[in-house]
């Protein structure tokens, strides 16, 4: 962590992680509530799904603009080595998410405070259990990957 508060060009590394995690969430939240609310896919099923196409937009995002410097490695060797990290991140970030998905909805059923109150409580509680899972599995994913993946950096 100290990497990040001593070195302005990890830092900015960091920050582009950051908002490329942001695409990548929108890319994992958006199939996840295509999959459990219009295709009506199991929650845990459509969670390792969105997952999945956010490893491949985040791992684009990273190799090209977070780590441009990067490519002293074949792409799939890249790749496979993203993904990894990113399979042990769904390792941590499952058992996180089962364990948050029944009780999240049923804390948002018991909420009257509108607009709260107005929405889906199971909408609600997958994706603020979604949410915590893909922030505790995000710093996971930026430390490993900084000295892994791209450890042919500068």
């Amino acid at each position: 962590m100290t990497v990040l508060l001593n070195n302005s060009r990890e830092r900015a590394r960091f920050l582009r992680f950051a908002f490329v995690g942001v695409v990548g969430a929108v890319v994992d939240f958006g199939t996840f509530n295509l999959l459990t609310h219009v295709l009506a896919v199991p929650a845990i099923l459509a969670q390792v799904i969105s997952f999945t196409a956010a490893i491949l937009s985040n791992f684009m995002w990273n190799r090209y603009w977070t780590y441009p410097d990067s490519r002293s490695k074949p792409i799939f060797h890249q790749l496979s080595q993203f993904a990894a990290i990113s399979i042990a991140g769904l390792i941590i970030r499952t058992p996180l998410f089962a364990f948050l998905k029944e009780p999240l909805p049923r804390l948002f059923a018991s909420i009257r405070i509108p607009p709260l109150s107005r929405l889906d409580p199971n909408f609600l509680g997958y994706n603020f259990a979604l949410a915590i899972a893909v922030v505790a599995v995000m710093f996971w994913n930026f430390f490993v990957n900084r000295y892994w993946t791209y450890n042919d950096v500068n």
